[in-house]
């Protein structure tokens, strides 16, 4: 999945529309929607997203490559930092910004985080879970962000139930400049496929354990090997104390168990393989704040 620039292709629409916002606004929902596929993981809880996750969209006219960013939050640990940095990366390549506002929050709060971003390219202000709300409440959202200096345009969606993603895909389409693509036609990210299953399994945390547990813990994949007729996976669930270990695995083993089973059968979904999927849980204490678990961790 690596980047691959062609020198044969004819001229088509082409570039980078990278995607901005508080924690839950919804950003991989929208990805995922733009994308026609569930490439960003999605939990209700928030700060999910930790990477810049490419996603390549490619046709005849047109290549575009989205980013869904990590949401913008006040770093309180050094992942936090390499969080808002990958965010940074995507502000200094982008050739059109998506704003993303969950509707239902405080608008002053989106404003002054878009305003500090000092954006330098165009961008659409995207009012998402209209789904959610009043006629009136949109009217009044537009009415707050249109005369905002960053919003070349304010757009009502649903990211959710696909409410005007089409819509949404033809004026990002309107506003990339003409060149070659990026991408080979096949690639739909340049993340590797260890990276997504690393992040499914991540996902099924969020989904089955509560408090701090998910936000303690990232997942490495040691082992992705081809055999004859199923993927083997081998895959370590990191956390930071014992106690969160014994949480992990459960009674009997059943909680790990479970993240497996869930995780395996997306996992088999995603790769179009059978897989054979071992997890194992190891204690780092700290590593959130150790800059070799870090860079060991993909961050």
């Amino acid at each position: 999945m690596g980047l691959f620039i062609c020198n044969n292709f004819v001229s088509v629409k082409s570039g980078f529309v990278n995607i901005f916002g508080k924690p839950n606004a919804g950003k991989s929902t929208l990805l995922n929607a733009l994308m026609g596929e569930k490439l960003a993981i999605v939990s209700s809880k928030v700060q999910t997203t930790r990477h810049r996750i490419k996603g390549i969209l490619t046709s005849d006219q047109y290549q575009v490559i989205f980013s869904d960013t990590p949401g913008i939050i006040d770093p309180k640990y050094r992942l936090h930092e390499k969080m808002m940095m990958a965010v940074k990366g995507a502000l200094e390549d982008a050739d059109l910004a998506l704003l993303l506002v969950d509707i239902n929050e405080k608008w002053q709060e989106a404003d002054e985080i878009f305003s500090s971003l000092h954006l330098k390219v165009p961008s659409f202000l995207l009012l998402n879970k209209i789904d959610s709300t009043t006629k009136q409440k949109q009217q009044e959202a537009v009415a707050f962000f249109k005369e905002k200096r960053y919003a070349k345009e304010v757009i009502l969606i649903s990211a959710l139930n696909g409410s005007h993603v089409q819509q949404l895909l033809n004026k990002i389409i309107g506003v990339l400049p003409e060149g070659e693509p990026f991408y080979t036609e096949d690639q739909i990210s340049d993340l590797p496929t260890k990276f997504f299953v690393a992040e499914i399994i991540r996902e099924k945390i969020f989904a089955l354990f509560e408090d701090e547990i998910p936000y303690h813990t990232t997942v490495i994949v040691n082992e992705f090997k081809q055999k004859s007729t199923l993927v083997k996976i081998r895959a370590e669930i990191i956390v930071q104390r014992e106690s969160q270990k014994a949480i992990i695995i459960g009674e009997g083993g059943k909680m790990i168990k479970q993240v497996g089973s869930e995780a395996r059968k997306e996992i088999e979904q995603f790769i179009d393989q059978k897989v054979f999927l071992e997890l194992f849980v190891k204690v780092r204490p700290k590593w959130r704040e150790n800059e070799l678990f870090l860079k060991e961790y993909g961050y």
